[in-house]
């Protein structure tokens, strides 16, 4: 009987013992199991939308300077970075053999004028050996047949038009002069006009040869000072709202590697339409002027570019990390539940499967609606929302019953006791 009791009370403390650790089991499982979800807040502040680019820096105008005439360099008066002004000489090319042809066709002019001379004063002797003989026939019949009246009328006729031939090469030699005092004036190489010399391709004693194409022997930069152009390769995805800011008046903002501390900022100067394709990829040169005061900015550099599409300040952003997250159905009030069912039909058998055009409008422009979700006790509530501007970070909130400072869920972890 004893041996009986001691089992029962060994079996009640032993029943105890595993009610005890089933309780306490339970407990802690149930806890492990509630989740703790990770918040962020709605905040008020700055939101921007904007596209990075990166592009070349050029000068707003680059003049090409070449040579007309062919010749060894004599003499060049400039360097690169010479600052120079309009008609300043900048090198001047051999001219000993041009001067002897603006000499050579100077003398045919005078040649031609002397031979004009001569066959004037033949064609006056002319006209008086005709005066003569009408005035002796007038007298008398006899004195002169009329075959010699004829050579004195067509003797004259004759240095006539000799006069005129003559005045015709004179012109013929002057227009050559002409052409030779051209050419001799080319052999001086002036600036077409102010700027900065930013290439000289030619030294003294060069050979210039201008026969079949004319040779570049500098480049002139004008107003280098004062601005400069940014050529930016925008992808086709962007060029829309790269439009928009243009219309805007938008600021762009960029950096080169030689001052990275230094912000530059200029505008949109011209979206040009001549696309370039690249494995594939559609892009478009967008000009943008910046100012050169402290001449930093050189032909050549990099420009890291970043385009403000739009800006808004202090206005009600929403998380991106908030917008991203979706629950697990079991953490959703079933009330809710039906906002993670909504999905889009599947195809058909045999159906097509590619997007159609009216399709992907509808859902750019839902894309401002979306869900996010907040507690509610233990369960989350999903709250519908309006957007606006959507950036990485942020989204502008516009509409659904938010407030500022509200906690947003962005996540969810398991096995952690809540605090």
């Amino acid at each position: 009987m004893k041996r009986l009791v001691r089992w029962l009370i060994i079996l009640g403390i032993l029943a105890g013992v595993v009610s005890g650790i089933g309780y306490w089991g339970k407990s802690w499982w149930e806890k492990r199991s509630i989740p703790t979800f990770l918040t962020a807040k709605v905040t008020r502040g700055r939101i921007e939308t904007v596209v990075n680019s990166s592009g070349t820096i050029k000068p707003v105008l680059s003049v090409s300077v070449g040579a007309f005439t062919s010749g060894p360099i004599a003499k060049v008066n400039v360097d690169f970075n010479s600052v120079v002004k309009k008609d300043d000489v900048l090198a001047t090319i051999d001219s000993r053999l041009l001067e002897a042809a603006v000499e050579h066709d100077r003398a045919a002019v005078d040649s031609q004028k002397a031979d004009l001379a001569r066959v004037q004063a033949l064609l006056q002797q002319s006209i008086n050996n005709e005066k003569r003989a009408r005035q002796l026939l007038a007298i008398n019949k006899d004195y002169l047949a009329e075959t010699d009246l004829d050579q004195y009328y067509f003797t004259r006729l004759s240095y006539e038009a000799q006069i005129k031939l003559s005045e015709a090469s004179i012109k013929q030699a002057e227009a050559t002069l002409k052409n030779s005092l051209a050419n001799l004036g080319y052999t001086k190489i002036v600036a077409p006009v102010d700027g900065i010399v930013i290439e000289r391709k030619v030294d003294p004693g060069q050979t210039v040869a201008a026969s079949f194409q004319t040779p570049e022997l500098f480049i002139l930069a004008p107003d280098m000072d004062k601005h400069m152009f940014v050529y930016a390769s925008v992808d086709e995805a962007d060029i829309g709202q790269i439009s928009n800011a243009q219309q805007r008046g938008q600021t762009v903002k960029f950096t080169v590697d030689a001052y990275p501390g230094d912000l530059f900022e200029g505008k949109i100067h011209q979206i040009r339409k001549n696309s370039t394709t690249t494995q594939n990829v559609v892009t478009y040169p967008v000009v943008i002027e910046a100012a050169n005061k402290n001449m930093k900015l050189l032909p050549g550099m990099t420009a890291n570019i970043t385009f403000q599409i739009e800006t808004k300040e202090d206005v009600l952003r929403v998380p991106a990390t908030a917008l991203r997250y979706t629950p697990l159905p079991s953490l959703v009030r079933p009330e809710d539940k039906h906002y993670l069912e909504a999905q889009p039909t599947p195809p058909a058998e045999g159906a097509s499967t590619k997007t159609t055009a009216n399709d992907k409008a509808r859902q750019s422009k839902n894309r401002h609606q979306r869900i996010v979700w907040v507690k509610d006790g233990e369960k989350l509530r999903a709250v519908p929302i309006t957007l606006g501007l959507i950036v990485n970070q942020f989204a502008e909130y516009l509409d659904g019953g938010l407030a500022e400072d509200q906690e947003l869920v962005t996540g969810a972890e398991f096995g952690v006791p809540p605090r």
